[in-house]
């Protein structure tokens, strides 16, 4: 059995360019973090010429700079950072590259949903060792945000508003007061009360799409700085990380693949076509479900390439890409099949008419195809 996991964290899969990076890094370094500010925004954002390093550091994550170094700034302070934004704006992937920067650890995650309880933030019980020596610190199962705290290290918050009232109050407490008291302990004991370490913060993410399901309350949002990450809407931008992030999942499969220009311009042209419908559209009824995110693309690209790889000609054409996608977004039915339907007739099909319409023809047909399929 290989011993590769199937998703390497960042401190893993980047662990000798991090090695570098540290071995060169002479400058001033907040708390007991492994890199300088001004190393962990190249680590995440890339090298550039004047940097006068003598390797190339790639970029991980394509943004603009100011909202990184407003993170790395908050997270030298004694606040929470919050980033919020779209769903696939790429928020959990810029915290995970910030903890694995800043303490080479991104794994200490609390994921947010209606089922998450205190203790997931805090701690609790292991019962048996309970029953069997009564309380006490071994037998107390810290949380990853505890555990965060006892190190002195970054923890991470996934989804923070799907999280029900009560878990968000017990952050309060946590990153105020910088604190867990144990009250089953006795507190002459020295064992009552957790420290955090100088280091320790929250990196917390929010779906701007989630409001109303369980809103922050004053007091929590003024222990967080707020970083708005925004949609990509820079069509170079946003190939360029569909087609960095696609090739990293790619090489789970030991494929390496060039996605041809002219596909991956239809792919982009395609969702933004489709966001401007959703933009004008009258009611929820007549918009797709998909949030049409720069990660659904990703998503459909990848799927597009595994499939002509496994039951294809090996090389990705326009009509794999168009089935990938009518089958990515198609979640609703027979709602959303009538969207891509209509999209389909009214978009697609003027594209694929006249001399420049070649790979957009493939591109009709194999979403007809598709469409027909599920109706």
């Amino acid at each position: 059995m290989s011993d590769t996991p199937l998703r390497a964290p960042a401190e893993v899969k980047y662990a000798e360019e991090l090695d570098w990076l540290e071995s060169v890094d002479d400058a001033p370094k907040p708390f007991s973090w492994r890199l300088s500010p001004k190393m962990v925004r190249l680590f995440i954002l890339g090298s550039e010429r004047a940097d006068g390093l003598d390797r190339e550091i790639p970029q991980k994550w394509f943004g603009d700079r100011s909202f990184v170094e407003r993170s790395i700034v908050t997270l030298a302070s004694d606040r929470g950072l919050l980033l919020i934004g779209d769903p696939g704006t790429g928020k959990s992937w810029l915290a995970e590259l910030l903890a694995a920067a800043i303490c080479r650890n991104s794994t200490l995650v609390v994921q947010g949903t209606a089922g998450t309880t205190e203790d997931q933030i805090t701690y609790s019980w292991n019962v048996a060792q309970v029953i069997a020596q009564g309380q006490s610190r071994d037998a107390l199962i810290p949380s990853p945000i505890m555990t965060a705290m006892e190190r002195g290290v970054i923890g991470r918050f996934e989804e923070l508003t799907r999280a029900t009232s009560d878990v968000q109050d017990a952050l309060i407490s946590i990153l105020s007061e910088k604190y867990v008291s144990i009250p089953e302990l006795d507190g002459d004991s020295g064992e009552a009360t957790v420290f955090a370490q100088p280091g320790f913060s929250i990196i917390a993410t929010a779906n701007s799409r989630d409001r109303g399901v369980n809103d922050l309350s004053s007091a929590l949002k003024r222990r967080f700085n707020f970083v708005r990450v925004p949609v990509v809407t820079n069509k170079r931008t946003e190939a360029e990380i569909v087609r960095f992030r696609t090739a990293e999942l790619l090489r789970r499969h030991r494929i390496e693949v060039e996605v041809p220009p002219t596909l991956l311009d239809i792919l982009l042209q395609s969702f933004a076509d489709l966001r401007a419908v959703s933009a004008n559209a009258a009611s929820d009824d007549e918009r797709l479900e998909s949030a049409l995110s720069t990660a659904e693309q990703i998503g459909v690209l990848e799927d597009a390439v595994l499939h002509s790889q496994f039951f294809g000609e090996k090389e990705l054409g326009a009509h794999t890409l168009a089935g990938s996608l009518v089958g990515s977004l198609a979640r609703r039915s027979p709602e959303d099949l009538a969207i891509l339907n209509k999209f389909w007739h009214g978009v697609i099909e003027p594209r694929s008419e006249g001399e420049q319409g070649g790979p957009w023809r493939d591109f009709l047909d194999g979403g007809r195809e598709a469409i027909a399929t599920l109706s």
